[in-house]
């Protein structure tokens, strides 16, 4: 199940300019900021959501100091009091959601960090919690300004309406599952766990919806940031480096650093055309990139650059997103809401691999079920990840996985072969894998018996097409540099002989091989695994390692594996997760290098700062262009919307701007209480283009008031027939016969009709039902009309 622009081609040149991701003007206007109330009132809300994320934090110190120790806990403080919201919040919400379930997550929160308050050696390091304070404050701003400057939830360009009609049906909903916005009468059937944690939040802060999506981006975009500044800090801990240095790496490459596509088009602008010719062909981009410049720069092209199907001008790309970039575009969308926990999985399982048995079994079988359950509520994409990286480290670890079992059942390995401990470790950590997955199922058992049921089925099959070796380079070669020299530096330490020089040139063979036999990606991957597998049995590298080796592992798993009609996620969702194990990893690697590691005779300590220095200065030098460029076009192109009502977070703000004929009639409906069903036009999409007769389930989408028939993601999720029959239903509703038009009705339910522009233009059917006598007009503008339907006068 998910929702994607797969089959939507986005062409800058062709497109308007208000289908964008965010809107743009090619001309920037100056604007002059004035003060007025609403202002006074965005900044209030600013300034509370920011407390209220650092008033979690704070409350979850205690627990997360217990939970935690031997790691920068205060980076995991906020994701920590997230994860109990969202955990119990989802429970008690099947009950009554909304209050209850907030007040009882907020008490569960508070309980488990006054029982573990006094039971920690811990002492908290206030200096440290404000330093996170301040990282979080950093990023939450950022956010804030970008989608101050663009706040709109348009249709194209992403997955916004999607986004704001999960928000918006939870917070119109009593108790969970929600009603599906885009199929009445039925539950969503989408992963909606980042929504309900935003939607706690707003109910917490007395926010509404439009203001809350953009608010909650800013505050899950921090928490993100904070995260990976603890997680790489927690990893260095026991290197002779800087912690600040790691955590800011960290953050940087996780929450600012792009690919390398815009570094090449800089390279190859300033290069002789013959020689950017070169370079641009070898790389697999378009040779039409030899003609770029600054001022060609559009933000969304960093992001489709690995082609579903390999082959000659398929021109279709898949989605290998960065944060900075998902950030920018502005979905609050499952994988972006996932990455935080992500990142706090990652943490519990680098306390479990650092403490003793007894804290690893509570971190393992107690605390890590009801987060990796929450991470499939959350983005079902990421579950896969969370387990196979429970599976990695468990199987790594320096104790035997038998350790984590009951003193009975444990068994001595002194005596027996490698082959067998080998072999007993590969079946036991799988088992511990699925000890968490099956406690993680029974943590959220309603998600998946209400929403995750009866959906289409999808077949897994082996994939032959390989990804190409340039384009790989573009999205991943920054960190692929800094593995390739850490890993050589890394050998160097266990033989003299292997010295960087001589690793480094085996393995370039080795990838020239496999290009040349057709399996590029295999030539990158395949190495890293085995030599970081083996590096972890040694004392010479960590945690970091067991990230890079579970990114490798993601990455040939994608080579090989496909789901049938699901490619472009197939890409996309796991190539999330590679960029931020591989940020990490990389984040910890350059310090350790840069400080002249390894120490070893022979070893020039000089030399080896010196090459660590310039090899991390290279690296967010080749990566920072794109936030640069991305950032001064956001801000320069002033959007419609701004340019009429000023800076503003209000992310429907932009209705009266760009569709004044049905703002009015949107906002009606928006007023109205519960969750009426309402007739719309279908099947929708990404394209809200009235005159066409395309209406994108504007009413629907904006309200969270179910439509009989909303987009064709719904055909996805529940399949293509009983989606088709429902948009034949909605055409009957609107222009069949009367008898059926009175069934129909009667039978959805419906209690208001929508007949606007769409509607009218519809070709598929010419609106009648407006001639039914238990149909009257409700409320009428110039260019909507919405009528209500008597549900009892239908029978008589």
């Amino acid at each position: 199940m998910t929702g994607n622009v797969s089959h939507i081609l986005l062409d800058k040149d062709r497109l308007p300019a208000v289908t964008l991701g965010y809107e743009t003007r090619k001309k920037p206007k100056e604007v002059t900021t004035t003060v007025t109330p609403d202002l006074i009132m965005e900044i209030g809300l600013v300034i509370l959501w920011l407390l209220a994320f650092l008033v979690l934090g704070v409350g979850a110190l205690p627990f997360a100091a217990w939970l935690l120790p031997g790691t920068e806990y205060a980076g995991f403080a906020i994701p920590v009091a997230l994860t109990v919201l969202g955990v119990v919040g989802h429970l008690v919400g099947h009950l009554a959601f909304g209050w209850p379930a907030l007040l009882a997550g907020l008490g569960t929160l508070l309980a488990l960090s006054a029982i573990t308050a006094t039971r920690t050696d811990t002492v908290i390091d206030i200096d440290r919690a404000a330093e996170y304070g301040l990282v979080f404050v950093a990023g939450f701003l950022l956010i804030v300004l970008i989608r101050g400057i663009d706040p709109a939830v348009l249709p194209l360009g992403g997955e916004k309406f999607l986004d704001f009609g999960l928000l918006q049906t939870l917070n119109r909903t009593g108790s969970l599952p929600p009603e599906s916005m885009w199929f009445a009468n039925e539950p969503v059937k989408y992963y909606y766990g980042g929504q309900l944690v935003v939607s706690l939040l707003a109910t917490m802060t007395g926010t509404g919806t439009a203001y809350a999506y953009n608010l909650g981006l800013a505050g899950f975009y921090a928490t993100l940031l904070t995260a990976a500044y603890g997680l790489a800090a927690s990893i260095a801990r026991p290197y002779d480096v800087s912690q600040w240095a790691a955590g800011a790496l960290g953050a940087f490459f996780v929450g600012v650093a792009g690919n390398l596509s815009t570094a090449v088009r800089l390279v190859a602008w300033l290069l002789p055309d013959w020689v950017a010719e070169v370079l641009v062909s070898t790389v697999g981009m378009e040779a039409g990139t030899v003609d770029w410049s600054p001022g060609d720069f559009w933000y969304f092209d960093a992001s489709r650059i690995i082609p579903v199907e390999p082959q000659a001008d398929s021109g279709f790309e898949a989605a290998t997103e960065f944060p900075f970039f998902a950030w920018l575009n502005g979905d609050l969308h499952a994988h972006m809401l996932s990455q935080p926990f992500m990142l706090l999985t990652a943490a519990l399982l680098l306390a479990a691999w650092r403490g003793p048995v007894s804290h690893r079994r509570l971190l393992l079988f107690v605390f890590l079920p009801p987060l990796v359950g929450l991470i499939g509520v959350l983005n079902l994409w990421s579950l896969p990840t969370a387990l196979g990286l429970t599976t990695l480290a468990v199987f790594v670890n320096s104790d035997h996985p038998s350790a984590l079992l009951p003193k009975r059942l444990q068994t001595t390995t002194d005596s027996r072969s490698r082959l067998y401990e080998e072999g007993s470790r590969l079946l036991l950590a799988p088992l511990v894998a699925g000890i968490v997955f099956l406690g993680g199922i029974l943590w959220t058992f309603p998600f998946w018996t209400t929403v995750m049921v009866n959906g289409p089925s999808r077949s897994v099959t082996y994939w032959d097409q390989w990804t190409p070796l340039g384009s790989l380079i573009l999205v991943l070669g920054g960190f692929l540099a800094a593995f390739s020299a850490y890993f050589a530096r890394a050998l160097w330490t266990q033989d003299n002989r292997a010295s960087p020089t001589v690793v480094l040139t085996t393995s370039g063979s080795i990838v020239a091989l496999a290009t040349l036999l057709g399996w590029p990606v295999l030539g990158v991957t395949l190495p890293l695994v085995l030599v970081g597998w083996w590096l972890l049995r040694t004392d010479a590298v960590g945690f970091e390692t067991l990230l890079v080796v579970a990114g490798a592992g993601i990455l040939l798993f994608v080579e090989f594996v496909t789901i049938e009609g699901e490619r472009f996620n197939v890409i996309f969702k796991p190539y999330v997760h590679v960029w931020l194990f591989w940020a990490i990893g990389t984040a910890v690697a350059l310090p350790r290098m840069a400080a002249g590691w390894p120490t070893i005779d022979g070893a020039n300590t000089a030399r080896l700062r010196q090459t660590g220095t310039v090899l991390a200065i290279a690296l967010v030098l080749v990566t920072v262009p794109y936030a640069g460029f991305a950032l001064h076009g956001h801000v320069t192109a002033e959007t419609a919307t701004t340019d009429e009502v000023g800076t503003t977070l209000d992310a429907t703000a932009y209705l009266e701007v760009l569709h004044p004929d049905e703002a009015p009639a949107i906002r009606w409906l928006d007023a109205r209480s519960g969750q009426p069903t309402l007739l719309t036009t279908a099947p929708a999409g990404y394209r809200w283009n009235p005159k066409d007769g395309d209406g994108a389930a504007a009413p629907a989408s904006l309200t969270g008031i179910p439509t009989v028939a909303g987009w064709d993601h719904e055909a996805q999720y529940r399949g293509d027939e009983v989606y088709d029959n429902r948009v034949a239903d909605v055409h009957a509703m609107y222009g069949g016969d009367p008898e059926e038009q009175r069934r129909l009705l009667a039978e959805y339910g419906v209690e208001y009709i929508y007949v606007g522009p769409a509607e009218e233009n519809a070709p598929q059917f010419e609106v009648t039902v407006d001639k039914l006598d238990a149909v009257t007009a409700a409320v009428s503008w110039e260019h909507v009309t919405i009528y209500e339907v008597d549900q009892e006068a239908l029978d008589e």
